[in-house]
C-alpha cells in the first residue's frame, strides 16, 4: 500500500541537519532515491528551514554535536513548537551514551555513525515517517479541526474504551447555541467560527484535569462527559457564566443545555446523549431557561403517546375502539324513566389492554387526530341505534361528541346525514355534543355551523357547561338545545357551598333559556334529592349506570319495563 502510495506522489522531503559536509553527502546519496534531501549545517540553520517549510517536511535527521545550535537545542525547539511537532527526528551521532538523553528529549528513534549500514538507515526513515504519517490520519479522525475537540465518532469510542474500567456516576451533556445558523448568515462564518472556538476552549479550560471528555457532535452542537451530577450542573453552569461574559463583534449567542444525570449503562452512550439533547431541544424559544435536565418518565410518557398516535389508525381499522354507553334517566317524574344515552369511546389496545380515555383523548385533540375517532363513534353509534331500534321498535337517541377540529370540516353536515341515512335514523336519533371550550374557538365559524345544523333537524348539547367563562357571551348568539352541567359543580356539591350555587346558577340559566339541563357525575342518592329540588330534568351518572359496553346496555334495554317511544 505505502509503495503504491509512493509511486504516484513527489518523493517526501527529509531534512538532514549535519556540520560535516562528507555526512551529509553520505546520507544524501543513501536517502536521494526515496526521498528528496535538504541539508542544514547547524541547528540555527536547520530551525530556519522548518520555519520556512514545516509543512513539507517529513523527517528530521539531526546531529547532536554542531556550532551554533546544538542537536538538543534543536529538539526543545521541535518539541515546543506544535507545528514542528509533528515531524519526526531521528538522531545522529557517535555517542552511544546519548540514546536514552536523546529519546528523553523528544527524539523518535538513533542512528549511531559511521553511516555503514545504508539498508538499516532507510528502513529506520520509512517505518518513522510511516508511523508519523499514521498517527496523523488518526489524529486527523479523532479531533474536529476547527475546535480541536474529539470528534464525534472517536468521542464515542473513547467512551467504549473507557466505560470497560470505571464505573463512576457520569453526566452526558449537550450543549447547543440557539439560531447559530442566523448568526453564520448575518455576521458570517468566521464569526461563527470564533464563536465555536471560544465554546470549545472554555469547555476544555472548564474540563481541565477533572475526569470527563468533550466533542464537537455537529456544527453548532457540544457534547461533554463528565463525572458526577453536580459536576456536571457545575460545569454547565460556569461555562454559561464564562460565556456570557464574552463579546463578539455584533453576535448575541445563547446556549440551550440539556443534561442527563447519571447515565443509565444498560443504554449504548449514542442514548444518553439523545435523552441528553431531547433536553436540550425542548428550551428551544424559551428565554427564561438555558438548563434543562432530561426527565426518564417524561420521556417514557413521550414514547408512549407515539406508540398510540402510531397505533391509532390500525386500532380504527381492527375495531380496537369500543363504543360504550352510558344511561341518561328523566327525573321529572315518580321515577327515572331512561331517556337517551352518551356515547363513550374505549381503547382495547390488543398489545397494553384497556387504555384510559385520559391518555388519548387530549392526545388526539391536541394533533388534529380526534376527527378520525369522533367519525368512527359516529358510525359505531348509528349502527347500534339502528339496531336496538329494529329489535325494541323505538330508536334511543344517543349523544355523540364533536370536537373544534370537527367544527372546521366543510362537509360536517352533509357528513352527519349521510350516516344517518345509511342507518335509517333521523336528526333527532343522534344528539351532537359541543364542549364549552370549542365555543371560544372561532366563534362566527361555531354559529353557522350549530344554525346550519340545526336547520337541518339536528339538536345540539353544550358540554361542560360551566368549566370556562366563553360559554355565557355565546349563549347569547348561539341557539342550543341542551345544557350539560359540568360534572366538578356536582361532584362537589354536597361539600363547596360554591359548588352548590354554581348548580343553582347553571339551572337559573337553564330556566331563562327554557333548555333541559343534563346532571353529569351523579353517584349519590343526596346529589340527585338536590337536583330533583331545583328543577333539573336528567340525570347522568354512575347512581344509575356507569358507561356500559354495547351488549350490556341492550341488556338493560330488554328489561326496561317501560320502553316506548314516549320516553325518547
Amino acid at each position: 500500500m505505502n509503495r503504491i502510495l509512493r509511486n504516484v506522489r513527489a518523493k517526501r522531503k527529509v531534512l538532514v541537519v549535519e556540520d560535516e559536509r562528507i555526512n551529509r553527502e553520505i546520507l544524501g546519496n543513501i536517502l536521494a532515491q526515496d526521498y528528496e534531501v535538504i541539508c542544514a549545517e547547524n541547528g540555527q540553520e536547520a530551525v530556519d528551514i522548518l520555519r520556512e517549510e514545516a509543512d513539507s517536511v517529513s523527517l528530521i535527521l539531526l546531529d547532536l554535536m554542531m556550532p551554533v545550535m546544538n542537536g538538543e537545542e534543536v529538539l526543545r525547539i521541535c518539541r515546543e513548537d506544535r507545528a514542528l511537532s509533528r515531524i519526526p527526528v531521528i538522531v545522529i551521532t557517535q555517542d552511544e551514551d546519548a540514546e536514552v538523553s536523546s529519546i528523553r528529549g523528544g527524539a523518535d528513534d538513533f542512528i549511531k555513525k559511521p553511516y555503514n549500514m545504508p539498508e538499516v538507515i532507510l528502513a529506520r526513515c520509512e517505518r518513522i515517517i510511516d508511523l508519523y504519517e499514521k498517527k496523523e490520519l488518526i489524529d486527523s479522525a479523532e479531533t474536529d479541526p476547527l475546535t480541536g475537540l474529539y470528534t464525534r465518532d472517536f468521542f464515542f469510542e473513547y467512551i467504549r474504551q473507557i466505560e470497560k474500567y470505571s464505573d463512576a456516576e457520569m453526566d452526558a451533556i449537550v450543549m447547543d447555541i440557539e439560531h447559530f445558523h442566523l448568526i453564520n448568515e448575518i455576521h458570517g462564518h468566521s464569526e461563527g467560527d470564533q464563536i465555536l472556538r471560544k465554546i470549545a476552549s472554555t469547555i476544555t479550560e472548564e474540563l481541565g484535569e477533572n475526569y470527563g471528555i468533550a466533542c464537537r457532535s455537529a456544527a453548532d452542537t457540544f457534547y461533554i462527559y463528565c463525572a458526577d451530577v453536580s459536576e456536571g450542573g457545575a460545569i454547565a453552569d460556569r461555562i454559561l457564566k464564562e460565556m456570557s461574559g464574552v463579546s463578539f463583534q455584533s453576535a448575541k449567542i445563547r446556549l440551550r443545555v440539556g443534561i442527563n444525570k447519571h447515565v443509565n449503562r444498560l443504554d449504548p452512550p449514542e442514548q444518553w446523549f439523545d435523552h441528553a439533547k431531547l433536553a436540550c431541544d425542548g428550551l428551544r424559544g424559551d428565554y427564561t431557561h438555558q438548563v434543562a435536565y432530561y426527565d426518564s418518565a417524561a420521556h417514557d410518557r413521550q414514547l408512549y403517546h407515539e406508540r398510540l398516535i402510531r397505533d391509532m389508525d390500525r386500532s380504527i381499522e381492527h375495531k380496537d375502539f369500543v363504543v360504550f354507553f352510558q344511561p341518561k334517566y328523566g327525573i321529572d317524574g315518580d321515577k327515572p324513566v331512561l331517556r337517551s344515552a352518551e356515547a363513550l369511546i374505549r381503547w382495547k389496545h390488543p398489545e397494553l389492554g384497556m387504555i384510559s380515555p385520559g391518555d388519548f383523548i387530549p392526545l388526539f385533540e391536541g394533533n388534529g387526530l380526534i376527527q378520525k375517532l369522533d367519525r368512527y363513534v359516529w358510525e359505531e353509534a348509528a349502527l347500534k341505534i339502528a339496531h336496538w331500534k329494529d329489535r325494541f321498535g323505538v330508536a334511543v337517541p344517543v349523544s355523540v361528541n364533536v370536537s373544534r377540529i370537527d367544527i372546521f370540516d366543510p362537509n360536517l353536515e352533509d357528513r352527519l346525514l349521510g350516516i344517518l341515512k345509511k342507518n335509517g335514523l333521523t336528526t333527532k336519533d343522534l344528539l351532537l355534543e359541543i364542549t364549552e371550550s370549542a365555543y371560544s374557538d372561532s366563534a362566527d365559524r361555531l354559529i353557522e355551523v350549530v344554525n346550519n345544523l340545526r336547520d337541518r333537524g339536528f339538536r345540539i348539547e353544550m358540554d361542560d357547561f360551566g368549566s370556562g367563562y366563553s360559554s355565557l357571551n355565546m349563549l347569547t348568539t348561539i341557539p342550543i338545545d341542551v345544557l350539560k352541567m359540568d360534572m366538578k359543580f356536582v361532584r362537589n356539591m354536597l361539600k363547596d357551598e360554591k359548588s352548590l350555587k354554581l348548580c343553582e346558577l347553571v339551572m337559573d340559566i337553564s330556566r331563562f333559556l327554557d333548555v333541559p339541563v343534563v346532571a353529569e357525575g351523579v353517584e349519590e342518592q343526596a346529589q340527585l334529592d338536590i337536583l330533583k329540588s331545583m328543577g333539573c330534568q336528567i340525570i347522568q351518572g354512575y347512581y344509575f349506570s356507569k358507561p356500559l359496553p354495547a351488549d350490556q346496555f341492550e341488556e338493560l334495554l330488554e328489561r326496561s319495563a317501560d320502553l316506548s317511544a314516549k320516553n325518547f
